[in-house]
Order: C-alpha cells, then sequence, then structure tokens
C-alpha cells in the first residue's frame, strides 16, 4: 500500500483545537517505527504518540519533522494544506 513516500500533515479534528503533527506512510515495523517516534518527539522537544502505523507528535512541527527524516534518507512531502 505504501508508495515509499513519507507524508507529514497537521490535523486538529478531534483534539479540541490542538494541532498534532502526523506522519504517515513508513513501512517499519512496530518496534521500528516506536524507536523512530521516539526520536521524533525528542527532536521536537514534545509529546506524542505511535499507533496504528501512524507517528503523531503533538504540536506544529512540520518542517522540523521533514528535515529530520530527510537526514535520515527519506522521501518526504507535506500533505494536506
Amino acid at each position: 500500500m505504501s508508495d515509499g513516500v513519507v507524508r507529514v500533515s497537521r490535523e486538529t479534528s478531534g483534539r479540541k483545537g490542538k494541532s498534532v503533527t502526523v506522519i504517515r506512510g513508513l513501512a517499519l515495523d512496530a518496534p521500528a517505527l516506536a524507536l523512530l517516534g521516539r526520536q521524533l518527539k525528542t527532536t521536537c522537544g514534545s509529546g506524542g504518540t505511535v499507533k496504528d502505523g501512524v507517528i503523531e507528535v503533538q504540536g506544529d512541527h512540520g518542517e522540523r519533522v521533514i528535515g529530520f527524516l530527510r537526514t535520515q534518507g527519506w522521501i518526504v512531502k507535506r500533505a494536506g494544506g
């Protein structure tokens, strides 16, 4: 299902107006995804979660996340508005 492109978007729906940076399209197993999630949360200095193959980082950290993932060798696109 994944086309090899990681998509980073910002969502607020269902979160009482608070923004969350959402990272989708990572073709990793659960332990590797959890490790990457921890690295992203540390990089952004924020909380977050990893569930259903999606990483969520609290706050609007799109540019920081995109920069970090590109340094790790991922092909990254900004999704959504």
